[in-house]
């Protein structure tokens, strides 16, 4: 039903419903952005989209959004941490400490941060919000950009080349993906845990 619906707009709209959902779902707006990138490597491989097209504004879409969540960090993030951050229970110097982690860190981050859920809406506010250098944070962020949708593309690519995957099952493999790197997650902090105790 979702990959219908989400067809029906590019039919419609073009590759910009392409570039929008990308970067909603980079501001924080909820959006199947992998679903979406796997999605259009099927459309791809039965010629019903071009790979460049697919590509250019998919990475746009997600480094515009990066940019802009820096943007709304750096003018937003900061002073509202300051004036309400207290309520939430996080004073000065937890952001401090936060500014700090993020400075030494941070990089990664940015760069690698496309392939978690949340992280990926995070990490663009935080780095505004501490004023990390915007040159690196754009070098990163469209570096990170292209890391994760060209691997995504690719995968969907393969399958729908090799393997018939009716398009109105992509949401269930989605949903059995995220499920199994959740998991993966689950496990790795439970074996965490264990080598602290």
């Amino acid at each position: 039903m979702a990959t219908t619906v989400i067809f029906a707009y590019i039919q419609s709209y073009g590759y910009l419903i392409i570039f929008l959902f990308l970067f909603f779902g980079i501001v924080g707006i909820p959006a199947p952005e992998e679903s979406l990138l796997f999605f259009l490597g099927v459309l791809v491989s039965q010629q019903q989209l071009a790979w460049a097209y697919c590509f250019i504004v998919s990475w746009l879409g997600a480094t515009i959004g990066m940019v802009t969540a820096y943007g709304m960090g750096f003018f937003f993030g900061h002073p509202l941490m300051r004036k309400y951050g207290k309520y939430v229970g996080i004073k000065e110097e937890k952001w401090e400490r936060a500014n700090g982690l993020f400075r030494k860190y941070g990089k990664w981050f940015v760069l690698f941060g496309f392939y978690l859920p949340g992280v990926r809406q995070i990490s663009p506010y935080m780095a505004g919000g501490i004023r990390f250098p915007f040159r690196v944070f754009l070098l990163l962020s469209s570096i990170g950009a292209l890391l994760w949708i060209v691997p995504i593309m690719l995968v969907g690519m393969f399958l729908g080349q090799h393997i018939h995957i009716p398009l109105a099952s992509i949401p269930l493999i989605g949903m059995i993906l995220f499920f199994l790197f959740l998991v993966v997650l689950w496990i790795k902090q439970i074996f965490n845990k264990k080598q602290l105790s």
